[in-house]
């Protein structure tokens, strides 16, 4: 007779995902505010961006694909944040806008709206991937304001050199934190979403680029 295993199909399903990867991963650094952190992609705020646990009639088929619990929670945190972050862009956009006064008004007002178009695909992109991943993404405006890299100017800023350079200053880190994200989820076995902030960074970079190359006339002001 054939001695049969002690160890039962259940206890192998039963192992730990991150058991099976081969990989082990470097949790981020969790803080309270991601503005914190050295860098966007070295933060995060701690909490789960997880539909696939609340149970429910419409969650039955909620889960996270092809990515472990780990995995998951490694790109979540990178998609709520990419995503606050960007719509808080399209606001401080919208913002400066309406705000700009002097001879630039009608090059800077129109160009923002250009880079709008350009930014705002990304917010309902970014928000559709972390639902098919069993996510829930966080979008109220405390939500903004924890996670997003970018703050939404509270007060009325005038000056064409003022605005553009704030603006690049963020597009910096903005971009390099989509770099710095498309590596962190490709090591989480999520090749799609690095597929996707790489395309992003290619977009914040070009922005970037051409409001900086508007700081070298001196008559901006």
């Amino acid at each position: 007779m054939t001695k049969k295993s002690s160890k039962s199909a259940a206890d192998t399903a039963a192992a730990p995902a991150s058991a099976k990867s081969g990989k082990n991963k470097t949790a981020p650094l969790i803080v309270e505010d991601v503005h914190s952190a050295p860098s966007p992609a070295a933060a995060s705020v701690g909490q789960r961006t997880d539909a696939a646990h609340e149970g429910g009639e419409f969650n039955q088929l909620v889960n996270h694909h092809y990515l472990t619990e780990e995995q998951f929670g490694i790109v979540s945190e990178t998609l709520q944040r990419n995503l606050s972050t960007s719509i808080c862009l399209y606001l401080k956009f919208k913002k400066y806008h309406w705000d700009i006064r002097g001879r630039f008004f009608r090059d800077l007002h129109l160009a923002y709206d250009e880079f709008i178009e350009e930014i705002f695909p990304s917010i309902d992109e970014q928000a559709e991937r972390l639902v098919a991943l069993g996510g829930s993404p966080k979008n109220a405006p405390s939500d903004l304001d924890k996670y997003s890299v970018v703050r939404v100017p509270t007060e009325t800023v005038r000056d064409a050199r003022t605005q553009v350079a704030d603006l690049v200053a963020d597009l910096s880190r903005v971009g390099k934190g989509y770099r710095d994200d498309s590596g962190t989820v490709d090591d989480a076995e999520d090749h799609a979403t690095s597929d996707m902030y790489n395309g992003y960074a290619a977009t914040v970079d070009k922005i970037r680029w051409m409001l900086q190359a508007m700081m070298d006339d001196e008559q901006l002001n």
